[in-house]
């Protein structure tokens, strides 16, 4: 995403005071991160049932298919932000002062989100979608400056800094879930936005820990560069005010406007991708362009469907899921805790076991193959929980500790492994571009998966979810059939050599 200059990576870190025998900065981060992902995911968890609620309920009463187009818009636009976002770090104000804005603009994004009507709530999710943009991408950055490219404790120091990711994520739904359903819903925004206070101001009080990591951009804009970098940033504002023109003018509704940011999302990584092959530099390079670009469609398709978790999925659990567990009523957000908790269990077994298998794990494209089969097979026990509320009944909760848990271990199967295989098949001279672009298929699949969501209305929710179990089984087997030969395009292999699966 963004790369820092202070210090560089390959200069040891001069405030050698650690906890736990890493950086004490890694516990700054750590909490940032914890209480930033706290914020975003309390928020979310409640979101898409706020905007289906009635407003007699406190909700704004939209449909189904309004609903899962704004998730499906706010979650996508996040990734998207992450870009001018790394470039603001890298050009203008350096990693640490980047990320402390975004935790205030973060922040004031949830406390708008408090005003009455539906304004405040579009006008805080695009705050938020800025403030995150702005902190994600820098902050993960922060992380590897912490450390030499060759310290031994560097992917150690990673995976705890995941472990905040998912232990934020955790704690969230269980702690705004709750306020947010049975309180008031409002109160379960500002409670995401308090989160986010005590990340800022932890990071505020405790960033001497950091030393002069992230106080200087990378790379600063010079002066001569300025004018052109504004041209350029004006060009970019135009699409977007003239969509804003055309819906104040009655001309576009706000579906048309959710189409048309949709079709912009997907129009960047096809003019990426267009312009990476036009300028590769030989055959070599393009067939790793070809093996990216198979992945980055796998990844799409992945994403489209396990991120209705969040939208349909959480639907279905307010409708159609028995409310009691054990004699206890469990609001329907605390489930999207699920995921998390499995990632914390499940991913030092994960990566031990591709650790233990060495020669013999599955080639990159079979583990996608793995991972879209996976997210099928859990879509099509969804189709099993929709069926079992036949006559007006109610699924038993144990289908969603199934489902998650089978959609976590698809998770696990695909997206550490295609981070890694985007670093690996990145042209020489865009490797930065190469992962901002990589993370453009989530949002290529959540802009397209909030499309989808509004058909549930007319399929219904059993045959709405075999169709998405069907659009995952199907990019698998393309995976399945192809594995060799994008193992080959990702050697840059064109002469047919044998590739051990």
């Amino acid at each position: 995403m963004s790369a820092l200059a202070t210090p560089p990576p390959d200069t040891p870190t001069r405030h050698e005071h650690t906890i736990f025998g890493h950086p004490r900065g890694l516990a700054t981060l750590f909490m940032t991160e914890m209480w930033e992902r706290f914020s975003y995911y309390g928020m979310r968890a409640i979101l898409v049932l706020f905007l289906v609620a009635p407003t007699s309920d406190g909700g704004l009463g939209l449909s189904l298919g309004e609903a899962t187009g704004i998730y499906g818009l706010y979650s996508a636009l996040v990734y998207v932000a992450a870009m001018p976002g790394g470039w603001i770090a890298d050009r203008l104000l350096g990693a640490r002062r980047t990320v402390i804005l975004g935790g205030v603009v973060i922040t004031i994004g949830h406390f708008t989100m408090l005003a009455p009507g539906t304004g405040g709530i579009i006008a805080g999710l695009v705050v938020i979608v800025i403030g995150t943009g702005l902190l994600k991408p820098n902050i993960s950055t922060m992380v590897g400056a912490l450390y030499r490219t060759d310290d031994p404790r560097r992917d150690a120091g990673f995976s705890i800094f995941y472990m905040g990711i998912n232990l934020g994520a955790f704690i969230a739904p269980l702690a705004i879930g709750p306020i947010g359903q049975d309180v008031s819903w409002r109160l379960g925004f500002a409670l995401a936005g308090v989160g986010m206070l005590f990340g800022l101001a932890q990071l505020l009080l405790t960033q001497k820990d950091l030393g002069d990591i992230g106080l200087r951009p990378g790379a600063p804009l010079a002066r001569e560069e300025r004018g052109r970098v504004a041209r350029r940033g004006g060009l970019a504002l135009i699409p977007v005010a003239a969509l804003l023109a055309l819906f104040l003018l009655g001309a576009i509704s706000a579906v048309g406007i959710e189409h048309a940011i949709t079709f912009l999302i997907i129009l960047v990584p096809v003019a990426w991708f267009t312009f990476a092959f036009r300028h590769a530099t030989d055959e070599g390079e393009r067939d790793r362009l070809r093996a990216l670009l198979a992945l980055f469609c796998a990844s799409a398709v992945f994403w489209m469907v396990y991120d209705q978790s969040g939208s349909v999925i959480s639907i279905f659990t307010e409708q159609d899921v028995a409310p009691d567990v054990l004699g206890v009523s469990v609001p329907s957000s605390v489930y999207q805790s699920l995921n998390p908790l499995y990632i914390l269990l499940l991913a030092p077994v994960m990566a031990a076991l591709w650790v233990k298998l060495g020669a013999r794990q599955p080639s990159t494209p079979m583990k996608f193959a793995i991972g879209l089969g996976l997210v099928a097979l859990g879509f099509v026990l969804m189709v099993g929980a929709a069926a079992a509320t036949g006559d007006g009944g109610k699924a038993s909760p144990l289908w969603l500790v199934v489902v998650y848990f089978v959609l976590t271990v698809g998770e696990l199967a695909l997206s550490p492994v295609g981070l890694s295989a985007a670093t690996k098949l990145a042209p020489a001279a865009a490797a930065g571009s190469t992962m901002a672009v990589w993370f453009l298929s989530v949002s290529v699949g959540d802009a397209i998966g909030g499309e989808l969501g509004g058909l549930v209305s007319s399929l219904g929710m059993g045959p709405w979810f075999g169709m998405m179990a069907a659009f995952a089984a199907a990019a698998g087997v393309f995976m399945l059939l192809g594995r060799r030969r994008v193992t080959r395009w990702m050697l840059g292999d064109r002469g047919g050599r044998s590739v051990d699966e």
